[in-house]
């Protein structure tokens, strides 16, 4: 076996995934946090960070350091990162956004094995909830795949859950992206987005709730999220004020969320009639804490949800099930 051409490419507002085959014809998924942090542009900070082996690219007159190395440089610099993307968006407030993420997009990419070659890339549903344009954030991201010679295609990011997560359905049913900017919702009948829309609420609609209530940074509380695998945090078990916060904020957040996409469902006109019970899969980094799905099913439970279920439940790979889902629209387009 050979890999097939294409590839998928996951932009999230706290990391960059992508996606793509081997030459044995295996998924290979790499990851990388949509990150930088400038550092002087001079000899002694050069030397300094190769001896470290801190990874930098000069562009123009300034140096960064990219992705992960940037957030572990930043802690030890007792800096904030600087961040492309903010509320699921390209950020308007960040001047060096536009060459810092042609630089983080090539790296996790590398160069197209043909030219032209077919890149699905996320891109967020219009908000519900905001005034924020999806346009200029999609066209910035396709002159950026195209000047790296991909041939661009974006999908949205709820309907990359779908296409990873429901292959044995049909791809019907439900596929909700949990990022940090926002929250990506497709409703899917036969692989067609019926619905899809976002909320500008996301992972870090929580730290900052978090860090006002418990007069931490929101940094900590993003770190005591991040870890919350490792200390086995339950957030429908809280054991500590600080988990207590978390789990407060997630839960309103989750029921926000249901209760849109059951309004939604009930005001549109032309929404299928579904056959059978579907599927509500949950992915994305913000639905990795302990106790996620939980919550879910408690707060599906109080409402009167419209559609017929059958599972809530977490997707087998969440934190890559986007890029997988962009990788399946490519080879499905490759192989027609």
């Amino acid at each position: 076996m050979s890999a097939k051409l294409g590839k998928g490419l996951d932009i999230g507002t706290v990391n960059l995934v992508a996606a793509m085959q081997d030459e044995a014809a295996n998924v290979v998924v790499r990851k990388m946090r949509n990150a930088f942090i400038d550092v002087p542009m001079d000899n002694f900070s050069k030397n300094m960070l190769t001896r470290l082996k801190v990874p930098y690219v000069v562009q123009g007159k300034k140096m960064y350091v990219l992705g992960d190395a940037s957030f572990e440089l930043a802690n030890v610099l007792n800096r904030n990162t600087r961040r492309p993307m903010a509320d699921g968006l390209i950020s308007p407030k960040e001047t060096d956004a536009l060459p810092v993420m042609r630089l983080l997009i090539d790296s996790i990419l590398d160069k197209p094995r043909v030219d032209n070659e077919l890149c699905y890339y996320s891109i967020p549903a219009d908000p519900i909830d905001s005034t924020s344009n999806v346009m200029y954030h999609r066209d910035v991201f396709e002159g950026a795949l195209k000047s790296l010679n991909y041939n661009p295609k974006p999908l949205f990011e709820g309907h990359g859950v779908v296409f990873a997560e429901l292959a044995e359905d049909d791809f019907t049913g439900i596929g909700i992206s949990c990022g940090g900017g926002m929250f990506n919702i497709c409703v899917s009948y036969k692989s067609m987005p019926a619905l899809a829309f976002s909320i500008s609420r996301g992972g870090d609609w929580i730290d900052n709730n978090v860090a006002h209530v418990l007069a931490i940074k929101p940094a900590k509380a993003s770190l005591i999220k991040e870890k919350g695998k490792e200390t086995g945090m339950d957030i429908s078990k809280p054991r500590n004020r600080e988990e207590e916060a978390i789990g407060i904020f997630y839960r309103n957040l989750l029921n926000y969320t249901l209760t849109n996409i059951k309004q939604r469902f009930e005001t549109a006109s032309d929404m299928p009639s579904f056959p059978e019970p579907i599927d509500i899969v949950f992915a994305g980094g913000t639905s990795m804490v302990g106790g996620f799905i939980t919550i879910c099913q408690e707060e599906i439970k109080k409402l009167e949800f419209p559609i017929p279920y059958k599972r809530v439940r977490l997707a087998d790979d969440p934190f890559n099930a986007v890029a997988k889902g962009m990788l399946m629209a490519a080879l499905s387009e490759g192989a027609g």
